[in-house]
């Protein structure tokens, strides 16, 4: 379950909370800029924002906003001595948004119930939250959520969370300014779906590690044996195949899409990636060495495939960091997937 359905989930329960967001970040700061911590009323905590001091800090503050069900920004200082207690080689600062969620407000629970939707679907959308000022307390701040479709929900204008979501570059969270007035931006998932044919040990490992990075996770076999919930517990869907002759039948494939061919031979990552070249995936990877490699696309030039078409394709696929096991080439391959979803390839 996300973070924010869990949120959303206390919020039904009719628990007040109160959530930790890290707005900047400089130094060595354990977290990123939008990582959230929620305190309950009871102390205990849910997510986490670094862990340590930091974490300390903001708890005492939260005790303040749960009494006052207001908001405040404070900036905090990690000392050497704060850093070397949270396992960090030096110091940094970190900006952080604390504010009350009412739990008796239907639209506080229905707005985060909408961002755990989205969130465990691995839908596009964007989290735009008007930021208070940082002297003292100020009002609960205004959010928005749209998505990639134009669907919209949440208490901020919907015309200034399309202008910043336009003014957002990045897939980072980041604070955009509108005047002089900041606003944290940031995708509720990092999107994109990794479709895995061939249910071997190499997609066995890596398919639980797609998934915790964000990607909607498929994997796709000819045989039931291999291609179950027994070896896939986690993954978003799995698809028994007649045969690898007409793989792609039923999958929506587009730009954000992941192709990564490890199948049982050499005839069927053929068939396959003859299938996927006729696709708009973002991403093709095809396991094999190179002698592998040469003899398939030797084929496929035949069939009258060009050479563009083939470069397209990562292969071997994932970072040469000298893998050999199934659990380090699933290493491999995911890190070749973060980066090119990061455009860093």
């Amino acid at each position: 379950m996300s973070f924010f359905r869990n949120i959303a989930g206390l919020l039904e329960s009719g628990e007040d909370l109160v959530l930790a967001t890290i707005l900047q970040r400089s130094g060595s700061a354990p977290r990123a800029v939008g990582s959230r911590m929620a305190v309950r009323s009871d102390g205990s905590i849910l997510g986490t924002i670094g862990g340590g001091v930091l974490e300390a800090r903001v708890m005492e503050l939260a005790r303040e906003v749960f009494k006052s069900r207001s908001s405040l920004v404070r900036d905090f200082t990690l000392t050497a001595g704060d850093a070397s207690r949270m396992g960090m080689i030096c110091g940094g600062q970190v900006r952080v948004l604390i504010h009350f969620v009412d739990a008796s407000e239907d639209d506080q629970r229905r707005f985060y119930g909408e961002i755990g939707r989205i969130q465990e679907g691995h839908g596009r959308a964007w989290l735009v939250t008007r930021l208070p000022r940082r002297e003292g307390t100020g009002e609960l701040p205004e959010a928005g959520l749209l998505g990639k479709d134009g669907d919209y929900a949440g208490s901020l204008d919907p015309v200034l969370a399309r202008e910043l979501v336009a003014q957002f570059a990045g897939r980072q969270p980041e604070v955009v300014w509108h005047g002089e007035e900041g606003f944290l931006v940031e995708p509720t998932s990092m999107g994109g779906s990794v479709v895995i044919f061939g249910a071997g040990h190499i997609s066995q490992e890596l398919a639980p590690l797609t998934g915790r990075v964000g990607f909607r996770t498929v994997v796709l076999d000819d045989r039931e044996e291999f291609a179950n919930r027994e070896r896939f517990p986690a993954v978003d869907e799995i698809h028994v195949l007649e045969s690898f002759e007409r793989a792609m039948d039923g999958l929506e494939i587009g730009e954000e899409s992941f192709l990564v061919l490890v199948t049982r031979g050499h005839g069927h990552d053929r068939t396959v990636l003859a299938q996927a070249l006729g696709t708009t995936a973002g991403y093709i990877g095809m396991i094999g060495s190179r002698r592998k490699r040469d003899a398939i696309y030797a084929a496929l030039l035949e069939e009258g495939f060009t050479r563009r078409d083939l470069e397209r394709v990562h292969c071997p696929i994932g970072l040469d960091i000298g893998a050999e096991t199934p659990e380090e080439i699933a290493v491999s391959i995911l890190a070749e997937l973060i980066q090119v979803r990061a455009g860093k390839s």
